[in-house]
């Protein structure tokens, strides 16, 4: 959820107004005290450092994902067409709940790929679009290319409805040959139309009793129709249509004439045609508020389609048009399936998902939450739907209705929602129940972080640091509980043990609400200069963000702070930022490039250099808007070239990021342009024969003018490529040359000639002088891991799951060990500890052979299926599941 904000219940971690301009009452350009307003006391610090408690986010977080994903796996082997959607979209839930955005994307693409019928292919296609917002760019860089990208564009609807042909429409011969009359004079006022008798019996079965029966008018050759509301222009239409079977240049007006008439006497080919020529009609959103009235009231599926095809083309923005809201939530279950089809409980899901990232507490998310819950049809659907709208109901401060929501999620076994139902117990004074109750989860089933995350808020001191530390051993990815013993190590005057809580998460991830926090404490401490260079980071992560629970912008307070740090001259920010990234200090490094920014000069480079550290800290869509700034303030076209390519390149299209770069090459030889080539050609060719090409690219790079930074990049990368080709020698010149102009990463190639060298020694030393240089060093870790023997391997990959737990390497190596050592429980219960907080292939990979190992099929099987489900095209995986599969009893 993009903005789901936080619960306000808890009272203890209310913030107090603020004003940041009281914290920095000091002169210009000096570092003298805070104001005596502000002085660092432990109640002072406590007036601007507080951690909001953790929200309860309306999102499906099952205790055993594996055990889920492996259902829905087995599920989508075995179910009809029409049931694969939902089953993608759970999936998409659930790896939403996991934080995992590839793996959601993933998800709704299948869906969207085996959509069963039109309404599913609108509704996931519209999805897929929403999430792709913003890469507009994108789409009109590959046009430049001859491709074109528009796969979730508008469809032609009509032609994806079957042509149904209506068996009582023919025409049949009357018996009494003396009374059947070849034409029917129609009267509408003082008008005739005169038409072919059985041609327009064999429109519906009332016509062809009207004409043909024992009905007075089978013997009449006038009849008056003045009173059908059918007007003299529709009626000869009509009767052309009877007769050729075909509306042309009908305009809308009387096509939802006849619409009505065909509807009231039954006229199904006649209406159908109506329904067809009318949804190619709708063009804007204004068309489809007035058209979906008519076939809502019409039963038009056809045409009802096409009008929520334009809605939902226009999302997020039709839905500040109250005509279209009032449609979607006025919509009854005849309603509901008239204008969705099957697909009705997916399209809520989407119109819920987008409200609540507009707004969580509007009006308009609480009713399609509502229409969720109706559109409901498994019980997986209903605890999803019951959870969600209880989650904006907390928000609301709807404490009855959200209560009564939770306990009908739980019901259905969504355990998640019993932190619902904690958080509401102590807002109601009861914070022992509240206690109790994740106590008793916490007893009854396999625990995860959150469930001792929660607990904490419960319970004081010892009781609450012990519940949070647990927390982070289950779920290190939970940025609560690190925040939480930093703020109260600052409360405690205890600032570089509180700085290093912080800086804990912040090692592995970059998440907003940690730097704002390490900003507090930084302010708290004096320390300005760090201060402004955790302030200027959130600007570049989210150049709108306010802080302070949303109080003050994030721009303001960087004014105030930058009041008290010296002026950096254009030099002087290029010498920080060449320290800071010969350190490997990616986010030093950023806040340099966002200061010098300010100054104006060479922008497109600067912007690029921030997209690179951006990727590095797994920040893709800050990275991707970076690049699209530098396409904007690129001071050439060769330049602006090397940009679009890099990001074609990025988002998966590595054909055309070539044809980019040569392109670039063409106008003028540059540094970018061949790297770019160099980089993207490496990358996408098995094939070795191509190294001498990616060698002579690197080559031509190194002869283009550019700055030591990128140069030490380009000699780090044709060092590979010569290991790759064998080439020891020449490889490890490039790295000390890179090295020579402080590219620390090389160490970590030369490392690896050494280790080819069958020097183990010097690879281990290499290595180690990469890790004290590095700030930034896991990595490094788990790299000189591989050089020692097995008990320094084992300390250093301790060392990188304490700096990053995410790494997943040092679970697999400290698995394999323990099972190398028969201890088949420990390896797996290892593996077990990274796969509860990380949905990874290889982990369950890994887990899957252990137990296939130790003759537990079922477990096998149920791991085997949840990575499937993770790639489905994973070719080890899939010969495994195809292995275990056999031997299932």
């Amino acid at each position: 959820m993009r903005a789901f904000l936080p619960s306000d219940s808890c009272k203890e971690t209310q913030l107090n107004a603020i004003n940041p301009q009281s914290w920095l009452q000091v002169e210009r350009g000096k570092f003298s005290k805070l104001s005596s307003s502000c002085t660092t006391t432990s109640s002072s610090i406590e007036s601007f450092i507080k951690v909001p408690e953790p929200p309860i986010v309306p999102f499906f977080k099952p205790v055993d994902y594996v055990e889920v994903l492996a259902q829905i796996h087995e599920e989508l082997e075995s179910c009809s067409l029409q049931e694969r959607s939902n089953l993608y979209l759970l999936q998409f839930e659930i790896f939403k709940g996991l934080g995992e955005t590839k793996l959601m994307r993933r998800s709704l693409r299948s869906a969207w790929q085996k959509a069963g019928t039109v309404h599913e292919r609108l509704v996931f296609g519209a999805w897929l679009k929403y999430e792709k917002q913003g890469e507009e760019l994108i789409v009109d860089l590959l046009a430049t290319c001859n491709k074109c990208a528009q796969e979730f564009g508008p469809m032609d609807v009509a032609s994806q409805f079957p042509v149904e042909v209506d068996g009582a429409s023919q025409e049949t011969i009357v018996t009494d040959g003396e009374k059947s009359l070849k034409n029917v004079n129609f009267w509408i006022g003082d008008e005739k139309i005169v038409c072919r008798r059985q041609k327009i019996a064999s429109l519906s079965a009332p016509f062809h009793a009207m004409l043909n029966g024992y009905f007075n008018e089978s013997l009449c050759e006038d009849i008056d129709l003045s009173e059908n509301n059918i007007s003299p222009l529709g009626l000869r239409t009509i009767s052309v249509f009877s007769v050729t079977g075909c509306l042309s240049d009908v305009p809308p007006d009387l096509l939802l004439e006849i619409l009505v008439f065909a509807n009231k006497f039954c006229c199904e080919r006649l209406k159908d045609a109506c329904d067809r020529k009318l949804a190619s009609s709708v063009c804007t959103k204004d068309d489809a508020v007035e058209l979906m009235e008519y076939a809502i009231e019409e039963n038009s599926p056809v045409l009802a389609a096409s009008c929520l095809q334009v809605f939902l083309h226009e999302l997020p923005d039709c839905l500040n048009d109250e005509r279209v809201v009032e449609i979607f939530t006025h919509a009854d279950r005849q309603q509901r399936l008239i204008m969705a089809g099957q697909a009705s409980f997916s399209l809520y899901c989407l119109l819920s998902e987008v409200a609540m990232n507009l707004d969580p507490r509007s009006d308009k998310t609480v009713c399609f939450l509502e229409q969720l819950i109706e559109s409901a049809e498994t019980d997986r659907q209903r605890l999803l739907a019951f959870h969600q709208l209880g989650c904006v109901r907390l928000l609301r401060k709807e404490y009855d209705e959200a209560e009564s929501l939770f306990e009908r999620a739980v019901g259905l076994g969504h355990v998640y929602s019993i932190a619902g139902l904690a958080r509401l117990g102590y807002i109601k004074g009861h914070k022992l129940w509240s206690y109790e109750k994740l106590s008793s989860v916490i007893s009854s089933v396999n625990p995860l972080g959150w469930m001792y995350q929660e607990r904490s808020l419960y319970c004081e001191g010892d009781k609450r640091w012990e519940d949070l530390e647990k927390a982070t051993e289950l779920d290190p990815t939970l940025t609560y509980p690190y925040m939480y013993r930093a703020a109260s190590l600052m409360m405690k005057q205890n600032v570089q043990a509180a700085l290093g809580e912080i800086n804990r998460v912040l090692g592995f991830k970059l998440a907003l609400e940690c730097l704002e926090l390490r900003f507090c404490l930084y302010l708290a401490n004096e320390d300005y200069k760090a201060a402004l260079c955790d302030v200027q980071v959130i600007l570049t992560l989210s150049p709108d963000y306010r802080m302070f629970e949303g109080r003050v912008a994030a721009s303001q307070l960087r004014t105030l702070v930058r009041e008290h740090v010296d002026n950096w001259t254009t030099a002087d920010c290029w010498m920080q930022l060449y320290d800071r990234w010969s350190s490997v200090d990616d986010i030093g490094s950023l806040s340099v490039i966002y200061q010098m920014l300010e100054s104006g000069e060479a922008k497109g480079v600067l912007y690029f250099r921030q997209s690179l550290l951006l990727l590095r800290l797994n920040c893709p869509d800050a990275a991707m808007r970076s690049l699209e700034l530098a396409c904007q303030h690129a001071s050439s076209e060769h330049e602006r070239l090397v940009y679009e390519g890099w990001i074609l390149y990025d988002t998966g299209h590595c054909e055309e990021g070539l044809q980019k770069a040569e392109e670039s090459i063409r106008t003028k030889r540059s540094f970018e342009a061949f790297f770019l080539k160099a980089y993207a050609l490496a990358d996408s060719s098995m094939d070795f024969s191509c190294s001498s090409t990616v060698i002579s690219l690197l080559e031509n790079a190194l002869k283009c003018p550019s700055d030591n930074l990128r140069k030490g990049q380009a000699l780090n990368n044709l060092g590979s490529v010569y290991v790759d080709c064998g080439k020891l020698d020449l490889a490890a010149d490039c790295y000390i040359n890179a090295l020579k102009i402080r590219h620390t990463r090389a160490h970590q190639g030369l490392a690896r000639v050494h280790f080819l060298r069958n020097d183990k020694a010097a690879a281990y030393e290499e290595m180690t002088k990469l890790i004290e240089k590095a700030k930034n060093n896991a990595s490094a870790y788990e790299k000189r891991s591989e050089y020692c023997d097995r008990d320094l391997t084992k300390a250093d990959l301790e060392m990188v799951t304490q700096l990053d737990p995410l790494r997943v390497y040092p679970y697999r190596y400290r698995a394999a060990v323990l099972m190398d050592s028969s201890k088949e429980k420990e390896a797996i219960a290892e593996l077990s500890r990274a796969i509860a907080f990380k949905a990874d292939l290889h982990l369950l990979h890994l887990r899957a052979a252990f137990h296939e190992h130790v003759s537990d099929v079922l477990a096998a099987l149920r791991d085997c299926r949840a990575a499937l489900s993770i790639d489905p095209n994973h070719q080890e995986m899939l010969e495994l599941h195809s292995r275990v599969n056999s031997h299932e009893p």
